[in-house]
């Protein structure tokens, strides 16, 4: 049995590989080929480029690049013309990989889309394309499976390859309680993964961070830096605001393990945020035309991806706005703002509630800890590699059948 990836992400790099080892594990002899990262290749997927390398942000890089793709959903289709593999996996990386999907449904090859894009937020008129080019829609998220399905696309729920991840890491304890000794109350800040994220969130956060600390003497800051690269940038952005904070390089799960609170750029790390039942205030700061496109576009309430685990309101996007900024009977556990403006003020007083009232702190860890029962549960890879598995095998003895 042969199956072919096409991943474009480092992330999806990550998740990749984790899945060709199940895959492997559950069909020994099983090849795994394609277009992927240096994490599926150290796990045995034999590359025929590396995506991950390729993987762009924004409307003019992905231009420029085009040229570079077309050869590359030749060099695919060449490939499913000549020694057709038994399926297609995507992983994310939607631009690209509608290419992949097409060339493969136009050999008959099996398609299985595991970690979908999410165009129940923002692009509702591709799910036809999904309906036409994937044969099996693998869900991340809980809601997502019912959403699929009720637009005509084959889906089932496998959980999300994040908490596997989580589960299986290991964290420096002596990191950790380092962390806990330093005097007063700690608050983690994540200013994301990429350098353009943290240009626009870590000044905002560092001005909240200000803020705080006037209101509270006892309270202590750390930030988590994806690379080196960005630490230099957060240095100097703490020595223009005159705060006081450590910084730290791949020390993401241990900070956020030892804080009493967090403020965090949107994105993946509010499912960790959720795992460690860690109250967190949410920003995503972008320019005056994204955001503007966001509310043209966007067609769900929340963008935190824990905020739409948590709420039944999660598509009410036509209902009036969510208000971030309700203390009380706050309709999703962690407050979030994306936003073209300054909000470190009303995230400061997030932050002041949650160190200075237990209860209130208390009411948030609970929430994420009932969250984090219901849906951090491990094994997602393990259940997508059964489940591409059983569904290949049925097929194969069907079409056994019918040359009977």
């Amino acid at each position: 049995m042969k199956i072919f990836f096409s991943v474009g992400e480092p992330s999806g790099d990550l998740h990749g590989a984790n899945l060709v080892r199940s895959l492997q594990k559950q069909r020994p002899g099983l090849r795994c080929v394609g277009y992927g990262g240096p994490r599926m290749e150290a796990e045995g997927c034999e590359l025929h480029e590396d995506l991950t390398r390729y993987a762009l942000m924004g409307f003019l890089p992905v231009i420029g690049k085009l040229p570079m793709f077309y050869r590359l959903m030749k060099r695919a289709e060449k490939y499913f013309r000549e020694d057709p593999p038994d399926a297609v996996v995507l992983i994310d990386y939607p631009g690209f990989n509608w290419w992949i999907a097409r060339k493969a449904k136009e050999r008959g090859i099996p398609v299985f889309y595991y970690g979908v894009p999410q165009i129940w937020a923002w692009a509702r008129w591709r799910v036809g394309k999904m309906r036409r080019l994937v044969d099996h829609v693998l869900c991340k998220l809980p809601f997502e499976k019912e959403w699929y399905e009720e637009r005509g696309c084959k889906a089932t729920h496998v959980g999300h390859p994040y908490f596997d991840e989580l589960i299986e890491r290991e964290l420096d304890q002596d990191f950790i309680d380092q962390q806990q000794s330093r005097p007063g109350q700690l608050i983690t800040i994540l200013p994301g993964s990429r350098r353009r994220e943290v240009s626009r969130q870590l000044p905002v956060f560092l001005k909240s961070a200000r803020l705080v600390r006037e209101q509270l003497e006892d309270v202590q800051f750390s930030i988590a830096s994806f690379n080196q690269e960005q630490a230099e940038m957060a240095r100097q952005m703490v020595e223009h605001a005159g705060v006081e904070a450590e910084i730290h390089v791949d020390r993401t799960g241990e900070l956020i393990e030892a804080c009493h609170c967090a403020m965090a750029c949107s994105g993946s790390v509010s499912l960790e945020l959720m795992y460690h039942e860690k109250p967190a205030a949410i920003l995503y700061k972008v320019n005056v035309m994204q955001r503007l496109l966001t509310r043209l576009l966007g067609r769900v309430r929340y963008m935190t991806l824990v905020n739409l685990i948590a709420s039944e309101r999660r598509f009410d996007w036509l209902v009036r706005d969510y208000d971030p900024d309700r203390l009380e009977g706050a309709e999703v556990p962690l407050p979030e703002y994306p936003t073209c403006r300054d909000k470190s003020n009303p995230i400061a007083a997030h932050l002041v509630r949650w160190l200075d009232d237990e209860g209130q702190q208390r009411r948030v860890v609970d929430w994420l800890h009932a969250l984090s029962e219901e849906h951090a549960i491990p094994g997602a890879t393990q259940r997508a590699a059964e489940y591409i598995i059983e569904v290949l095998g049925q097929e194969s003895s069907g079409a056994r059948s019918e040359a009977a």
